[in-house]
């Protein structure tokens, strides 16, 4: 699936996922910092990949693992600096939830920070947060 907004695009299209720029905007967080490069490209081959682009640069990435029917685990949330505060983190949430994949599967991630963005989406707390607006269980 693609989305399209102005000049961004997002798909889901694994192809595309560019893996050297998202293993170097995972290494600069708190989560992802660890992380050698071939685990970066496993856990792409084992999850609905988001990945951001303005024109063919990749700005951005987010990912889920999922059973596609009861539970769907978001990961990986991530903007380039240079772009962030212009609503990107949210679109790709936006995209991810609305994933047919992922819709109506209850939602969980971990976080430290950007409860705001989350809570927009219906998660609460910091610790394996939940989607309560779940149908379908």
């Amino acid at each position: 699936m693609e989305w399209r907004k102005n000049e961004y695009l997002i798909t889901d299209d694994k192809s595309r996922v560019q893996l050297d720029v998202v293993h170097r905007l995972l290494a600069a967080t708190y989560w992802g910092s660890r992380r050698p490069r071939e685990i970066v490209d496993s856990m792409v081959a084992g999850s609905i990949c988001f990945s951001l682009y303005c024109g063919s640069r990749q700005i951005g990435f987010g990912r889920a693992v999922t059973d596609s029917a009861t539970f769907t685990w978001v990961a990986d949330i991530v903007v380039e600096p240079e772009f962030r505060g212009a609503g990107l983190g949210q679109w790709i949430m936006e995209c991810l939830v609305a994933h047919p994949a992922i819709k109506g599967t209850q939602m969980v991630l971990q976080i430290r920070d950007a409860q705001g963005l989350y809570e927009k989406f219906g998660f609460s707390g910091n610790s394996a947060l939940m989607n309560t607006n779940v149908t379908g269980l």
